[in-house]
């Protein structure tokens, strides 16, 4: 990881969960990190669970990723306070209990998509687009599921997996877009199994069913980030011992 020290990294979806964790290890590891979240009061509060050396790292900013506008006006934000984007951890993802065949549920689908897919390609070309200018051979990482890969049998889960199944198609895209434009970026796909988040309903959790917790993803984070310059990790599947599906 030291060949990130001092390097700005955003993370999507900052305020709780994987993204939490992940914000407070990078700017542990000696990253200046970017938090995005619609709730930056919860960014903020992380600070209170970190070293004060590594606190001064962690700046919050208030930002849809559902919102174009967002996007570009952070991105824009990012450059001008810190000269660009070197990492991008698009961690920001959504689920609305309903079914694709529920009467009027048009605005819980578009939400999901809107989180879920167009966030983290707008993001990722913004990342792209700075670190072009810059010729940074950085890396992005999109946290994607085990439902990127097979279809789980939970009737509310909707378009969610579609949504997931859809980054593990960009992903590749973009593997192939950033090795034809001659760069060395990186792009990885992380897939988790159950995780202990919000994301999870309640009953869940409760269930004695395996989760992992949300540092054992930000872990997988800082492993695929820490690989020598010639490797990447292009997907890394991390499920709990014993899951059953």
């Amino acid at each position: 990881m030291d060949r990130w020290t001092g390097k700005i990294a955003v993370v999507t979806g900052a305020s709780s969960g994987i993204g939490a964790a992940t914000a407070k290890d990078l700017a542990r590891a000696g990253l200046v990190v970017v938090g995005l979240a619609r709730r930056v009061e919860r960014i903020e509060e992380l600070k209170n669970d970190m070293p004060e050396s590594a606190r001064d790292r962690l700046h919050a900013v208030k930002c849809d990723i559902s919102k174009e506008e967002d996007i570009l006006a952070t991105f824009k934000w990012v450059e001008e306070k810190f000269g660009g984007v070197d990492v991008l951890i698009n961690n920001a993802g959504i689920g609305r209990m309903t079914q694709l065949i529920a009467a009027d549920n048009t605005k819980q689908i578009r939400e999901v998509l809107d989180t879920n897919v167009m966030g983290l390609v707008l993001c990722s070309r913004e990342a792209y687009q700075s670190m072009k200018r810059r010729s940074v051979d950085g890396h992005i990482v999109h946290i994607n599921s085990v439902a990127g890969h097979t279809v789980l049998n939970f009737p509310t889960m909707n378009i969610y997996p579609a949504t997931k199944h859809a980054v593990t198609a960009i992903t590749e895209t973009m593997r192939n877009e950033l090795r034809n434009a001659n760069t060395k970026i990186k792009v990885t796909s992380i897939s988790p199994g159950g995780v202990r988040t919000e994301i999870i309903p309640e009953e869940f959790h409760n269930s004695g069913h395996p989760l992992l917790e949300a540092e054992d993803i930000s872990a997988a984070v800082l492993y695929v980030l820490g690989t020598p310059p010639h490797v990447q990790i292009h997907e890394l599947m991390v499920r709990p011992v014993g899951e059953k599906f």
